[in-house]
């Protein structure tokens, strides 16, 4: 709710989310998270707004990183404790800029790694055989106007590692 009651962008607020090291597009596990631009007038809203945006910019590294392997993302699903959240469900629709779908499970990985198995001992006829059967969409989230917004925002979180690169602990905690 209260990153709800920020802007896109947390009024130039950023965080970046590597608390411990990164792993996908920076391969460093020394990185750490930072918030930049704070000020006196940001509140809770904006913290909690700039930490939403940038979990949800290292979501869209990767998703950009499966584009550039030559796949076409025309939606993305999502599942898991964050998608219970409808302004996180907004939000990965905006950044990601393609239709975002909650399906009927809260499992993310451990559902999908029953999935496989379930195919693999033939309790499916294949791994996609096994999501048409069990896995359905409960919701489609458009992005919304505020999407126009995040291009120039996520083009300032991006500079964000290569600027503070320097200030990370060669060590790891």
């Amino acid at each position: 709710e209260q990153a709800s009651a920020a802007p896109p962008g947390a009024e130039d607020l950023l965080f970046l989310p590597y608390l411990s090291g990164e792993r996908t597009p920076v391969a460093d596990p020394h990185a750490r998270g930072a918030f930049v631009g704070l000020s006196i007038a940001h509140t809770r809203s904006h913290l909690a707004r700039a930490v939403f945006e940038g979990i949800t910019f290292g979501a869209r590294d990767g998703l950009d990183l499966i584009r550039e392997a030559g796949t076409s993302i025309d939606s993305v699903r999502l599942s898991g404790g964050g998608a219970r959240s409808p302004m996180w469900r907004r939000l990965c629709a905006d950044v990601f800029g393609v239709p975002a779908t909650l399906v009927n499970t809260s499992e993310g990985a451990a559902y999908g790694a029953a999935l496989i198995a379930g195919a693999g001992c033939g309790m499916f006829d294949s791994v996609e055989a096994a999501a048409d059967q069990t896995i359905r969409e409960t919701e489609r989230i458009e992005p919304s106007s505020d999407a126009a917004a995040y291009p120039a925002i996520l083009a300032r979180y991006r500079k964000l590692y290569p600027a503070l690169r320097q200030f990370f602990p060669k060590r790891s905690d």
